[in-house]
């Protein structure tokens, strides 16, 4: 937070302990003749008198209040200071940096998706930047009420628009809703301009916004990573061999049922696929293809040698 370090010392500075305070009120106090203002790096200070904005200083340095600060105030020049009194003004130090915040959804949003009536519920994560764009506005609109604001404030705002914004640009952008992360660039693009014309009325902008990860439920995620493992295989033959070799694993390290079983299902899919071959060589045979009777490859009709061992035919 800030601390003003001594009345008698007649400083008024703000010394940030916290990084997430993007300003600070020093209000309260009367400003002497011998008063100073000290600005830090990263820091501007704004004096209100009245509530009214009277000078905006972004220097960093030492001043003095009566020939370095009045001299710039607008309706504040000719200001007198009396024997006993001072000036009592407000001065609102406002943190230029850029602010990065971490984000996430409290609950699962509900994408809408064919075949689930109910939506399909994914989280999701990521961070955004943020930094003052326009102090005046920042003051007119929250410094007036506010004795300090945080990084905190900002991400409420966000969790307040988020589903919504996840919804509309996930709709708009991701096309297949089981593979969000591959839309991620365009899903956050769409979200940070939004964003930024939403806290422009603030008096800040949204830099950057991203997705980290977006995750579905276990047992669609489990779907999904079979899904992908059968579209890796490409071919019903192979998938065949994938699915008779799932079936042996699922058995191995179970008791003998489990394991019996696997290979019951193994067996009855290899008997399948020979049955399958010995159909197709039959329907070869019965349309009269001819085969070496050295090596028994499949010749061409006109073949007098054969292609793969070289007997004659």
């Amino acid at each position: 937070m800030a601390i003003f370090q001594s009345q008698f010392a007649n400083v008024v500075e703000w010394n940030e302990t916290d990084d997430d305070v993007i300003f600070w009120k020093w209000n309260n106090q009367e400003l002497k003749k011998s008063s100073r203002l000290v600005i830090r790096p990263g820091q501007d200070a704004v004096f209100l008198y009245n509530g009214r904005v009277e000078g905006v200083f972004t220097d960093e340095g030492n001043f003095e209040l009566e020939s370095d600060i009045l001299p710039f105030l607008s309706t504040l020049k000719g200001f007198k200071f009396g024997f006993n009194s001072g000036l009592r003004a407000e001065v609102v130090f406002i943190n230029t940096k850029e602010f990065l915040i971490n984000w996430g959804t409290k609950n699962p949003v509900l994408i809408k998706a064919d075949g689930l009536p109910g939506g399909l519920p994914i989280r999701s994560f990521g961070t955004f930047t943020v930094k003052v764009s326009e102090a005046m506005t920042l003051i007119d609109k929250v410094a007036g009420v506010r004795e300090q604001f945080t990084t905190q404030d900002i991400l409420a705002r966000l969790m307040s628009m988020l589903d919504s914004l996840l919804m509309k640009w996930i709709s708009r952008e991701g096309k297949d809703v089981f593979n969000l992360q591959s839309n991620a660039r365009e899903i956050a693009a769409g979200i940070k301009t939004e964003l930024d014309m939403d806290f422009c009325s603030l008096g800040l902008s949204v830099t950057s916004f991203s997705v980290s990860s977006f995750s579905y439920p276990e047992e669609i995620q489990k779907k999904i990573n079979q899904a992908a493992s059968y579209q890796m295989v490409g071919d019903v033959d192979r998938f065949q061999k994938v699915a008779m070799a799932d079936a042996i694993a699922s058995g191995k390290g179970g008791d003998s049922s489990a394991a019996g079983t696997a290979s019951s299902m193994a067996g009855m899919m290899m008997g399948m696929q020979m049955a399958k071959d010995i159909i197709n060589s039959n329907e070869s045979v019965s349309k009269g293809a001819k085969f070496c009777s050295q090596c028994g490859s499949k010749l061409g009709e006109s073949s007098k040698f054969c292609p793969e061992c070289g007997a004659k035919l």
